[in-house]
């Protein structure tokens, strides 16, 4: 019996052909797109279990297969995610797929590093207070290449002035042996501490967050993902 793990390209075409005729209820609810009533109904826990589920279901290969177009056809008209991701650039650890999402199911912000400044804390309020997003995720990752590069006061144009952004991080992590790039649990000592501090972040500059935060219409929580399984640990 056909199950739903479908990566692109891994089940014969006739296999896909069939499964993709025969949608059981659980993935029909899954594909389907959210509407305001659909998101309104999530509360900031189920957004955060939503992103869990989907993460187990990559991690073991058994991600939903949906009708991409028909997504864009029915978001065509406006957006309702239920949740944002404040994630790093790096094209290992793209949002939509650690976490099994789909077209118009979350926001997704990216810059190298994972940081937060004023105008990614802004795009984040219109997320929630606007958009009404349930729950934020800052998303870091292991073996990360700005982390690196900000242990090691990389100069490069505009880019020095990005790392800057993750040099407070540098400073307040700790762990054994040398606070160099070249030792891997400083490293990620410091990319926990830069997840944590822009989760932190989010309400301490932003008044609009702390709010929803305290009324219990938003949780905010940072995350690790392990590049080497896939894995994402939720923290807070």
């Amino acid at each position: 019996m056909l199950t739903r793990r479908l990566f692109c390209g891994c089940l014969p075409l006739a296999a896909a052909a069939t499964f993709a005729s025969t949608p059981s209820h659980a993935q029909s609810a899954e594909c389907a797109v959210y509407t305001r009533e659909r998101q309104s109904s999530v509360t900031p826990d189920q957004a955060l279990e939503l992103l869990m589920e989907g993460n187990k279901r990559f991690v073991a290969g058994e991600t939903v297969n949906c009708d991409l177009i028909a997504q864009v056809r029915a978001t065509a008209g406006g957006q309702a995610p239920f949740a944002a991701v404040v994630g790093c650039m790096d094209s290992r650890v793209p949002p939509e797929l650690v976490f099994d999402q789909r077209i118009g199911d979350i926001f997704s912000v990216r810059i190298a590093g994972n940081f937060v400044n004023t105008d990614m804390i802004g795009s984040l309020e219109f997320a929630a207070k606007v958009a009404g997003v349930r729950a934020i995720v800052v998303l870091g990752h292991s073996s990360c290449g700005a982390i690196r590069g900000a242990i090691d006061k990389v100069e490069l144009g505009n880019l020095t002035a990005t790392l800057a952004n993750i040099r407070p991080a540098v400073d307040a992590a700790t762990a054994t042996g040398e606070r160099t790039s070249g030792n891997a649990q400083f490293v990620q000592a410091v990319a926990d501490a830069n997840a944590r501090m822009a989760a932190e972040m989010l309400t301490s500059r932003s008044p609009i967050l702390s709010e929803m935060v305290q009324s219990g219409a938003l949780r905010i929580v940072w995350a690790m993902h392990d590049v080497s399984t896939g894995h994402v640990v939720f923290q807070g």
